[in-house]
Parts: structure tokens; sequence; C-alpha cells
């Protein structure tokens, strides 16, 4: 990444202190801890996922006015969160309450509701809740899966 370019995420308080492309130890989870990332939804990012996941409705496309981000592309900033502590998700769910459109900056929480040692690892429940700019949620779900040893 050019050094004139802004990472897509900003780190927050509960954030890794680590630059993006550093490999950066796992957070220490704890039962209530909130994880948080923020993007800005692009047309190219829009587009970029249409290509990637095979959606090409014509909502998520600029050439039929401001695109609508895929409900998935939403979704994934919870999952950025998820890669930080090597989450391995075994089920997802997902509420989409609002549309994210072109140049929306969503902010996802995801919050450790529970933690508990399996075979494999940490089992690992979260909820999530992702809002725009405006405060507006647009997403909330919540995850189940494992970390595993």
């Amino acid at each position: 990444m050019p050094e004139s370019a802004a990472p897509r995420t900003h780190p927050t308080a509960t954030d890794a202190s680590a630059a993006p492309d550093a490999p950066a130890a796992p957070p220490a989870l704890k039962v209530g801890q909130v994880l948080r990332a923020r993007r800005t939804i692009t047309d190219e990012d829009i587009v970029a996922f249409a290509e990637l996941a095979g959606d090409r409705g014509r909502h998520h496309l600029p050439e039929h006015g401001r695109p609508m981000a895929h409900g998935l592309l939403t979704a994934s900033l919870a999952t950025e969160i998820g890669g930080r502590f090597h989450f391995i998700a075994r089920r997802m769910s997902w509420e989409f309450l609002r549309p994210v459109w072109s140049g929306d900056t969503i902010t996802a929480e995801v919050t450790v509701r529970a933690l508990g040692e399996t075979r494999s690892g940490t089992a690992v429940e979260l909820d999530v809740e992702i809002d725009n700019q405006d405060g507006e949620t647009v997403l909330r779900g919540e995850s189940t899966g494992v970390i595993r040893h």
C-alpha cells in the first residue's frame, strides 16, 4: 500500500496497536469485551465484491445510480474482527436492517458474549452490531465458533 493511501479500517481503543500489515498477537478475549472496526464503503469495494460473489444485481452497480453494498460485504467487517483472534466460525446469523450505500462509513462492534473450553480450543459466542455514520444500526447478528489451541 503506498504511504499516502489510508487504510480502510481504523484501530480503536480495543484494537491491536500494530500497523494493519504487521502480524499482531491476537487480543486476550474476555466476556463483555467489545472490539471495533470501521470502513468507508466505496464503489470499487462494491464492484469487486460483485465480481467475487457473482452477484451483479443492478442495485449493486454504479451505472444504475448510487450502488448499494451487498449484505455480506457489510457483514465482512465483523469477520475482519474475528480474524484478529483467529476465530473459526461455525455458525453466523445476520439480520440486515438498513441498506449500506457507497460512501457510507460503517462501524462494527463485536461483543464477546461467552467463552468456554472445548476439546479443540476455546468456544466463543459473539454478538455483532454494525452502524452507519448516522448512528443507525444497519446489521445485527451473532456468531459462534472456536479458536483452536
